[in-house]
């Protein structure tokens, strides 16, 4: 894939501002434009529409998750840890990085991932620390889908006040291991 224009890139920059600080729904084209000085109408010359500008923010988002895991496991060393250890790494690793962008990870992982407008292999890339400490892929999601559960119940504030989150994620952390 090729670099976006320098236009491009500011554009989409200034999105993902609009987004972290005002959730999608503060995202519209028409503050973006506003927030980037020009009519809404000159936005279309850079990006079909929201849709497109909306594919452009989750593939950042998915290149900015595979990174941090990516990241989690290197902390390990360069020996392969035991499963557990890994998995837990990888689960810490994927729980910061949402807390610390909510609103970009629920535009990258709520609703229908737009596939036909993301570059060619990054689910693939961003999944594939998953994929390795797993062993396969039915077993990477099974952990994806108990990390997003949690995720997102602790996002929403759907568990009680007191409750030790970091125990039920050993808990499910180990119920992969």
């Amino acid at each position: 894939m090729s670099q976006p224009s320098p236009r491009l890139a500011a554009i989409v920059a200034t999105a993902r501002t609009i987004l972290e600080n005002h959730g999608r729904e503060g995202l519209t084209m028409r503050a973006l434009a506003a927030r980037l000085g020009m009519q809404a109408p000159s936005l279309y010359k850079h990006v079909a529409d929201k849709d497109e500008l909306e594919a452009l923010l989750i593939a950042d988002a998915l290149r900015e998750m595979g990174t941090a895991l990516r990241a989690s496991l290197d902390g390990l060393g360069p020996r392969r840890p035991a499963r557990r250890t890994a998995v837990a790494a990888l689960a810490k690793g994927y729980r910061a990085w949402a807390l610390a962008h909510p609103h970009p990870y629920r535009l990258a992982t709520e609703g229908t991932l737009p596939r036909d407008r993301l570059p060619v292999g990054l689910e693939a890339w961003t999944a594939a620390p998953l994929v390795e400490v797993a062993g396969d892929e039915d077993r990477a999601r099974a952990i994806w889908a108990f990390a997003h559960g949690m995720t997102i119940l602790e996002l929403d504030g759907r568990f009680p006040g007191g409750a030790d989150l970091d125990a039920a994620w050993d808990r499910g952390v180990a119920a992969f291991a």
